[in-house]
């Protein structure tokens, strides 16, 4: 998948999947890697931005398999920001899925 497509939509997915359940780091990346390939790299510091931002906590958890884990949970304010996120790519994916049809139409590939 194209570099620029994920780094387009990381940020809103990790809200929404945030949004479903809080979570840790790495159960985070395996959640998303489940249908985008993408590197641990890249979202820890999306997720420390996130949170400076106030759209994301934190807490930290006992863990069964060692250190306890920080988990990430969706403020108020993330969910406001998320909301207007799906609004944006709703109104994005519609006018890119127009231009598709309309090259499709006049037998572009």
């Amino acid at each position: 998948m194209n570099v620029q497509f994920k780094k387009g939509v990381l940020e809103l997915c990790v809200l929404i999947l945030i949004s479903k359940k809080d979570q840790y780091g790495y159960e985070l990346a395996q959640n998303i890697s489940s249908k985008i390939t993408v590197a641990e790299g890249t979202l820890y510091p999306l997720l420390r931005r996130l949170t400076k931002d106030d759209l994301l906590t934190t807490y930290l958890l006992e863990s069964t398999e060692g250190p306890p884990r920080k988990y990430y949970s969706i403020t108020k304010k993330g969910f406001d920001y998320m909301f207007r996120l799906i609004s944006e790519w709703r109104q994005f994916s519609e006018a890119v899925d127009q231009f598709i049809k309309e090259g499709m139409e006049n037998g572009e590939n």
